[in-house]
């Protein structure tokens, strides 16, 4: 029993100590040389393989892993693992970059100068007063939802194209022509924009409409002078509309102005008639108190102050009793105000 129990706490302690390196490097190189070269190349093929599952995400981008071509999962930006092919794949759309496209002409050379070729399929379009105008617009969009881009529309750039076109011709058909043509574009291109991303939405095709730009509105060539004699004509209507207003706006605060100063000078001529109507009926009745106290006296001065007021200003000849008539006072001068001494006399 002690001989067993020795035995055994030597074979532990064999198997605590670490190995031996130098035996383990032989024993490998023993062992490569008799393992066939099929091995090795199907062990290296093997981990090719499983490092395959490896992949990293750009910044913009978004990777949407598909197992056995049926949605999985989405990862965001960085370094990522799945299963490899067959089992699992991975598609990494950009979902930040913005793309455009043109309805209605095309972009030949950027230039400088530009030039550009109309489509007239897509150009022409009919208002809602039975007109015909020829638009150019952009649509720039980006991908809002990876998944639905990637499984919902199985040809997603034509489908925004003709979505596009096909709201844009709808609001157009909503409006008149002088309103594409002058101050309506801003509104139809809000119109449009928010028509395109109903039916995106609608589609769940995972567009983002970023904006619609109109480039040109304009009627076709057919017709185009009669519009510009039609555009001068109502821009001339404009102008004499708003020498007008400008006028009216001149005449009107001078009229209201100076009608408001006559309101107010009579307004003042009222008010002084009437308090100086008032200031005699009051006098008047002073003297009359006066008057029935004692009538001669009040009689006697009243009289006074009249000549007073009469004579005061007049020229005067007083005549007493040694006078014998007005004969040797002639040729006498016509009644008048007094003449005035010489200043400084």
């Amino acid at each position: 029993m002690p001989m067993d129990w020795e035995k055994w706490q030597q074979k532990q302690d064999r198997q605590v100590q670490p190995p031996d390196l130098d035996k383990v490097v032989e024993n490998f190189k023993r062992f490569q040389g008799k393992m066939p070269s099929a091995y090795i190349i199907a062990i290296i093929v093997i981990l090719a393989w499983v490092l395959s599952g490896i992949y990293i995400v750009a910044p913009d981008e978004v990777g949407v892993v598909k197992r056995f071509g049926e949605y999985s999962r989405t990862t965001m930006s960085g370094p990522h693992y799945h299963l490899p092919y067959p089992v699992e794949s991975v598609l990494k759309p950009k979902v930040t970059q913005i793309r455009r496209f043109e309805i209605g002409f095309r972009t030949v050379h950027p230039g400088p100068p530009p030039q550009y070729r109309p489509v007239a399929d897509e150009a022409l379009m009919l208002t809602g007063d039975e007109n015909i105008i020829d638009l150019w617009f952009i649509v720039q969009y980006k991908i809002g939802d990876a998944n639905k881009f990637l499984f919902n529309v199985a040809d997603p750039y034509n489908t925004i194209r003709s979505a596009a076109e096909a709201a844009m011709r709808e609001v157009i058909g909503n409006n008149k022509i002088d309103e594409a043509l002058t101050a309506g574009k801003l509104q139809i291109t809000n119109e449009a924009e928010q028509t395109l991303q109903a039916i995106l939405d609608n589609y769940n095709s995972g567009f983002q409409v970023v904006a619609v730009q109109l480039q040109a509105v304009h009627p076709p060539e057919q017709v185009k002078d009669a519009f510009k004699d039609v555009v001068s004509a109502r821009e001339d209507q404009n102008r004499f509309i708003n020498e007008a207003e400008g006028y009216a706006n001149d005449i009107l605060p001078k009229a209201k102005g100076r009608a408001a100063e006559l309101v107010a000078q009579a307004q003042a001529y009222k008010e002084e008639k009437i308090k100086r109507a008032e200031g005699d009926a009051s006098r008047f009745e002073s003297l009359f108190m006066e008057y029935e106290k004692a009538r001669d006296v009040t009689r006697k001065r009243l009289y006074l102050e009249t000549m007073e007021r009469v004579l005061g200003k007049a020229r005067k000849f007083i005549l007493d009793g040694s006078n014998k008539g007005v004969l040797p006072l002639l040729p006498l001068q016509p009644l008048g105000p007094a003449p005035t001494a010489p200043a400084g006399k």
